[in-house]
């Protein structure tokens, strides 16, 4: 019992506080958001070549 009478008191306004100071920060806005269309573009190209490559060892194959 001598233990919960020996607790230190904590401040709650100093975590609302903190919290508060948290919250109105202003968030960075992610990175990969703004880089998203040309990884799309990247994987299009990638896709025309492969296509490209497939299509050239076939022709090769067949004649």
């Amino acid at each position: 019992m001598s233990d919960y009478q020996n607790r230190p008191v904590e401040d709650p306004s100093a975590s609302t506080q903190m919290f508060r100071a948290f919250v109105d920060e202003p968030q960075p806005q992610p990175a990969t958001a703004a880089s998203g269309g040309s990884r799309t573009g990247l994987i299009v190209v990638g896709a025309v070549i492969a296509l490209i490559v497939v299509v050239g060892v076939v022709y090769l194959a067949m004649k």
